[in-house]
Parts: structure tokens; sequence; C-alpha cells
């Protein structure tokens, strides 16, 4: 997949949020970690995760 402009970046951005923010939140709820706000720490790390694999994947290929 090519990434052409900031509306694809975004995009991909918001969906790795939404995705850390329920995969990760509910572990996080799960394992009983509840020091910060599960969901928000999630959709931080899928943010951060989004982040570094939409940078990390164009020098790999």
């Amino acid at each position: 997949m090519a990434i052409n402009n900031d509306f694809e970046i975004a995009y991909l951005l918001v969906a790795f949020a939404l995705l850390g923010a329920i995969f990760l939140g509910a572990l996080i709820s799960a394992l009983h970690l509840d020091k910060w706000h599960p969901r928000l720490l999630g959709a931080v790390v899928g943010a951060l995760v989004g982040f570094a694999l939409i940078e990390a994947v164009p020098m790999l290929t």
C-alpha cells in the first residue's frame, strides 16, 4: 500500500489508535493495571505502533 498524502496517514493512525484502545485497553483492564485509564493508554500505544509501522515499512521495501 502506498501512502501518498496526509489523509491516509491520519486514517491509519486513527485506525491503530482505535485498535489499541480496544485490544490493549481490554488487556490492561483484564490484568487490573488501572493506574492510568486503560483505553487512553491503549490508544496511545496503538497510535505509536501505527506511526512506527508507517515510518518503518517504506524502509523495508
